[in-house]
């Protein structure tokens, strides 16, 4: 007699979990002994942040969406935990697989849990040591919970070994980023969205902001947009605004980007935007995953954080952390590193989601 296929929950919740999810599904659709079931909770609801991406990455339409929307933390994580327990206890899963370090990751973590159901972290140990980021406290939440680990580099197995997990709860799989961006590579190469905008590659940086410590803060958005406005004279810039960062800059903030001649555009879906970055001499970001990205395509990645959960894109890769009044000088100084000096870390090659099926099979046979 045949066994049914293990059916398995993935979480999408937000622009990074729906590139990891990606290959995942597709590699999990590929196996006949697995029915992945893609679960979107909401949480990002902007459509060239969420639906486009999906179209991108080849996903089907949600198998369920929550429609959690904003918030604040605490709401937001509130309402996923009601809503996915509910859901799981209508329609069981034998497991449970949640990627990054969103409200939604670890919001279905404690739900599933309870439950009882046997929960993955993917993309897990990562850790920046900075508990005001709400991203540090859901990584350690979720990694507290989860009874599979997925790692994506030797320090993310160090410090889940220093907070005595234990050791055959961990697998490195490697950086499964890297599968996302190979999924579509050929569309990523045949599309020009800078050459849509008026530039050429390797003749152009591009800048993302996003998170709260630099755009919440008016003061330190203005430090960032006289700090922008300074590489422009160097590099020309490209700024795909994400709409927190629009609303906080308001028209004075983006008027005076513009008349510096930096170039101001909405949210990118993920071909158009890896078309931007792949193309591009440097990044300016306070991204987690742009700096994986770029670390991958050998691009030097300046880092607008004080502290990253990334640091083998320091030690390895091409990021560097960068504070606004020296973000000029240190991008002068990484365009100059040779290209050589730019290593990718091991297991970032495009086959992740190949080792956690073979992990996965490996459990659900124990």
């Amino acid at each position: 007699m045949t066994s049914s296929p293990a059916r398995v929950h993935l979480i999408a919740a937000a622009r990074p979990n729906f590139m990891k999810v990606a290959p995942l599904w597709h590699a999990l659709t590929a196996a006949p002994d697995f029915q992945p079931v893609v679960i979107h909770t909401g949480q990002h609801y902007d459509a060239a942040m969420s639906d486009d991406i999906f179209a991108d990455l080849r996903l089907p339409a949600p198998d369920y969406h929550l429609g959690i929307g904003s918030g604040t933390h605490a709401e937001q994580t509130g309402k996923v935990m009601i809503a996915y327990e509910k859901l799981a206890m209508e329609d069981r899963p034998d497991w449970l697989i949640v990627v990054g370090d969103v409200n939604s990751t670890a919001a279905c973590a404690m739900a599933a849990g309870k439950l009882r159901i046997p929960t993955i972290h993917l993309e897990a140990g990562l850790r920046s040591r900075d508990r005001d980021m709400p991203e540090e406290l859901n990584r350690l939440v979720t990694d507290v919970l989860a009874d599979v680990l997925w790692t994506p580099s030797p320090d993310a197995d160090a410090n889940l070994l220093a907070e005595n997990i234990p050791a055959e709860r961990i697998t490195r799989v490697g950086n499964i980023m890297m599968d996302s961006y190979e999924l579509v590579r050929p569309a990523i190469e045949a599309a020009d969205y800078p050459g849509e905008l008026g530039f050429a590659k390797g003749g152009y940086g591009v800048v993302t902001l996003h998170r709260p410590s630099n755009v919440d803060v008016p003061e330190k958005l203005a430090e960032l947009v006289e700090a922008l406005i300074a590489v422009q004279a160097v590099l020309p810039l490209i700024f795909p605004v994400h709409p927190r960062t629009r609303q906080r800059l308001g028209e004075a903030g983006q008027a005076k980007l513009e008349a510096a001649g930096i170039r101001l555009v909405g949210p990118a879906a993920y071909i158009a935007f890896m078309s931007l970055v792949s193309g591009a001499a440097a990044v300016i970001t306070d991204s987690g995953g742009i700096q994986e990205e770029t670390t991958y395509l050998g691009i030097p990645c300046l880092t607008l954080r004080d502290n990253t959960e990334r640091p083998i894109t320091i030690s390895e890769g091409t990021a560097r952390l960068v504070k606004a009044p020296a973000l000029l000088t240190e991008l002068k100084d990484a365009l100059a590193q040779p290209k050589q000096d730019r290593k990718r870390p091991e297991f970032w090659d495009g086959h992740t989601a190949g080792r956690c099926v073979e992990d996965l099979r490996r459990r659900t046979a124990v």
